[in-house]
């Protein structure tokens, strides 16, 4: 970018400052303060532009350049505030003036005073003593009252306190310079007594009010916030416990949940040699090697789209067809089972136990829902469930017995053998299945 030539004026510290200031040129070691119109505007000074190390804490403060740390600076001075507390900073070149106002605040025990006659100490001194109102010069010899100004506003610290500007001169344009760039009030010096402490006391008022209701605001949005995870989690844990469809139900507080589905597949399946590993392992251990099978089980009921409905014991039971209905509901449960049986043959391997599994598929019409109200769950009823549980416990070890409703699904696309009729409690005799594989 191209740069307007112009004079540097030297403080008697021996720092460098400006007049004017448009923009800020950010180099990695210093930052170049760049005259602009906006101060032209001012005749009483003539536009320069200065170099400032950027570790000097006077241009930390001044040029700011994040809001970060906005809720933890409000935070901060809400710690020492009170409606009843006025703060003033006071910054003008003159010490007779610094004295003057001093003593017009002087028996108002509700007003701490500060004075700071550097300018390019301000800033500095703003954010140590944390003033609730600042009274500013706008006619310095060291620095342009409308540039500091603009550090003030620039600030993440400063920008919200109350700026009155102090000015022997009363131009409208002036005033309207200093309104823009932030200013809340204007008073030409010396101003009377009853209105400077009265326009003081409103603006602090104001100022901490405006705070205490940020800070009020950011408490509610904070709470909004963990409401918002709480009921995340809340949301995750319905979703494991309930299909996503009927969460949504019971969230409407429908106080009966039940709906029939004609189309479904019902497995149940029996870890084999569960009893004789209880006896030779520690119930830690047990329920660690049933936590690793029936996660293994989780995740491909996930993976083919089915809806696990409880474990029982050492016995797992899943659902194919609802809550949403699909065509290929037999065969998303013919390959549940198969990779079930993988599975635990992996298992088996590695964690080197003797267990095996025995699973039994039906498939036909139910009802599934909800009822009770207390430690409730997505359940299932009708005879299909009850075949479906006889299919399991008269199977055969490390095979997937399945009903002739089943095989009637499955029979174009699986291998699948004939078992023959066998006698089921309450159902008589039944012709079944043996589910071998996949016939590609």
């Amino acid at each position: 970018m191209s740069l307007t030539p112009c004079e540097p004026i030297h403080a008697k510290n021996g720092r460098t400052l400006t007049t004017s200031l448009d923009y800020l040129d950010f180099n990695q070691n210093s930052v170049d303060l760049i005259p602009g119109s906006l101060t032209d505007l001012n005749q009483t000074h003539k536009p320069v532009s200065c170099k400032i190390d950027i570790d000097t804490p006077e241009l930390e403060i001044g040029c700011d350049r994040s809001s970060s740390n906005d809720s933890n600076s409000t935070n901060t001075e809400l710690n020492h505030l009170t409606e009843e507390t006025v703060t003033v900073l006071l910054v003008d070149d003159q010490q007779v003036i610094g004295e003057a106002v001093r003593r017009m605040l002087l028996l108002e025990q509700d007003i701490k005073f500060h004075f700071c006659s550097d300018p390019v100490q301000a800033i500095s001194m703003a954010v140590e003593v944390r003033p609730t109102v600042i009274l500013q010069d706008l006619v310095m010899p060291e620095i342009d009252g409308l540039l500091l100004l603009r550090f003030f506003r620039a600030n993440s610290v400063t920008r919200d306190i109350p700026m009155i500007v102090l000015s022997s001169k009363e131009e409208a344009q002036l005033k309207a310079r200093a309104f823009a760039l932030g200013a809340n009030d204007y008073l030409v010096k010396l101003p009377d007594k009853v209105e400077l402490i009265a326009r003081i006391r409103y603006h602090s008022k104001a100022y901490i009010s405006r705070l205490q209701r940020n800070q009020a605001y950011k408490a509610l949005e904070d709470s909004l916030e963990q409401l918002k995870i709480e009921q995340q989690k809340s949301e995750r844990l319905l979703l494991n416990i309930l299909p996503k469809p009927i969460a949504e139900k019971l969230k409407q507080e429908q106080s009966i949940i039940a709906e029939s589905f004609s189309d479904v597949s019902v497995l149940f399946a029996d870890i084999v040699g569960f009893t004789q590993l209880s006896a030779s392992v520690s119930a830690i251990e047990l329920v660690h090697l049933l936590n690793g099978i029936f996660s293994k089980f989780d995740d491909l009921a996930e993976k083919h789209g089915l809806e696990k409905i409880k474990t029982i014991g050492d016995s797992y039971m899943v659902v194919s067809g609802l809550p949403t209905p699909r065509a290929d509901y037999a065969e998303a449960m013919a390959e549940m089972a198969l990779d079930m049986k993988s599975a635990l043959a992996q298992f088996r391997k590695e964690q080197k136990q003797n267990v095996s599994i025995r699973i039994g598929i039906h498939s036909g019409p139910v009802v599934a829902g909800i009822i009770g109200t207390k430690k409730f769950i997505y359940d299932l009823w009708g005879d299909t469930v009850n075949t479906a549980s006889r299919m399991e416990s008269h199977g055969i070890t490390d095979c997937i017995q399945i009903s002739e409703a089943t095989y009637n699904l499955l029979s174009n696309k699986y291998l699948i053998e004939e078992r023959g009729l066998i006698y089921l409690k309450g159902k008589g005799e039944m012709l079944t299945y043996l589910l071998q594989g996949r016939k590609n």
